[in-house]
């Protein structure tokens, strides 16, 4: 049942987990759970379209090289294929073909209007020029013209990728079909239709999910102590709407290695300091060095995942600490883990709840570039809130009637959806 389409993972390592077999498994629970019809678990299993294109860019010594750029659309019954670009070295097809079934069950599960796709291309954008990288971006659009577009598939930001580039893919599309078309992606600069709100919203969205929980635990953000891995894009505005709600975030970390304070980290300040530093927080003052590894071990209330997958595994999870885990990156928490997580009580806030900030306002931002209005930041954090606290509080409402955890709820409450629509578009002969 597993993407037949798909090839194995090539020489993979001993510990490797597939993120494709992971989601798959996730979708099979809840398959079960809702006892779906078999057909319609095959159909779910499968993405309907996988585009894999070449890539030649000249690099600015003049050489060529080739480079192979994916784009899996999974679904798109509810509507319009969405998801990121991600530009990082460990980009492979069955990594693309997993986020893309999970961003169909995270807009469902949100009440979008979308199905979920994902694309990508195994580069590390720090290793080209912002000349290659405009290069090597437009010809990938170009090689996607077809595929992608206000109504079809609605690419965005991800890991390695940003408003630049997203701004670079809608020129490449506009001048192709010959007029603007603002709508042919999300996460834009604001000069050119993006909408206000969009660069905090993923964090902003997994500080609205951990500050519900907590709640429904009897407590506020106020001295909650946090620790994040990851300060990128999500991790860094996750941190600085904790730190302002009150919680103590007391460990951070990036790829380089991570800062400790126990009192807690002034995250203003760690931000100034990553931002002189090319995004590095060693060695910021005031604070003790902590290495990934331990900074996930750490005693704490919460702790924020927002870096890779496969973070939490069989091989730490008896060391984990925390009593929540937010997951602000997709899949860190392999499935084991969290078995294990679920028979300790530990409360899990899984990926397609917690990180679904960002879909949330690329829909607003499209909802507000086919209208042609658009609207204040404080309008767009409304919007993103109640969508947010909407689909927690009917997560947590399926675990209470089914008796399941969180992310079996999540996921019953997105796949379900789907399934429905499946069932009452019928299947075209």
């Amino acid at each position: 049942m597993v993407l037949t389409s798909l090839s194995p993972q090539e020489n993979p390592s001993p510990a490797y987990i597939c993120p494709l077999d992971q989601a798959c498994s996730y979708l099979e629970e809840a398959a079960h759970e809702l006892k779906l019809d078999r057909s319609i678990l095959e159909i779910l299993s499968n993405p309907r379209k996988v585009v894999t294109v070449s890539i030649p860019v000249k690099r600015d010594d003049g050489e060529v090289q080739v480079l192979a750029g994916h784009r899996v659309q999974h679904c798109d019954i509810l509507g319009p294929y969405k998801g990121g670009i991600r530009y990082h070295p460990a980009v492979t097809l069955r990594e693309v073909s997993a986020l893309a079934m999970l961003m169909t069950w995270k807009c469902s599960l949100l009440g979008i209007p979308y199905g979920g796709a994902k694309g990508g291309i195994a580069i590390d954008p720090k290793s080209y020029s912002i000349g290659e990288l405009e290069r090597i971006t437009r010809r990938y659009t170009s090689e996607l013209i077809k595929d992608i577009g206000p109504a079809v598939d609605i690419p965005a930001p991800d890991m390695g990728t940003s408003a630049r580039e997203m701004a670079w893919m809608m020129d490449t599309y506009s001048v192709n079909v010959g007029h603007a078309v603002p709508g042919v992606v999300t996460g834009k600069p604001l000069s050119i239709g993006g909408s206000r709100g969009r660069e905090m919203a993923t964090g902003r969205g997994v500080m609205i999910t951990v500050r519900e929980a907590l709640a429904d635990l009897g407590k506020s953000l106020v001295g909650t102590r946090v620790v994040i891995q990851g300060f990128g894009n999500v991790g860094s505005a996750a941190a600085l709407l904790l730190y302002q709600a009150g919680a103590k975030v007391i460990a951070v970390s990036t790829g380089s290695g991570g800062v400790f304070s126990d009192v807690g980290l002034d995250i203003p300040a760690l931000k100034a300091y990553a931002a002189q530093n090319r995004m590095s927080i060693v060695g910021f003052p005031q604070a003790a060095p902590i290495s990934n590894t331990e900074l996930l071990t750490l005693p704490c209330d919460v702790l924020i995942p927002a870096a890779l997958e496969n973070q939490i595994t069989q091989d730490n999870v008896d060391r984990i600490q925390a009593r929540i885990i937010a997951e602000a990156a997709n899949g860190p928490v392999t499935l084991q883990a969290n078995q294990a997580l679920e028979a300790r009580g530990v409360m899990v806030l899984p990926d397609i709840l917690t990180n679904a900030g960002g879909v949330v306002v690329s829909y607003l931002e499209w909802v507000q570039g086919l209208s042609y209005v658009f609207w204040d930041e404080e309008r767009v954090n409304r919007e993103l809130e109640n969508l947010m606290v909407q689909a927690y509080r009917q997560a947590i409402q399926q675990t209470k009637v089914r008796q399941i955890s969180l992310r079996l709820a999540a996921y019953t409450l997105g796949v379900g959806r789907v399934a429905q629509a499946f069932t009452d578009r019928g299947l075209y002969p």
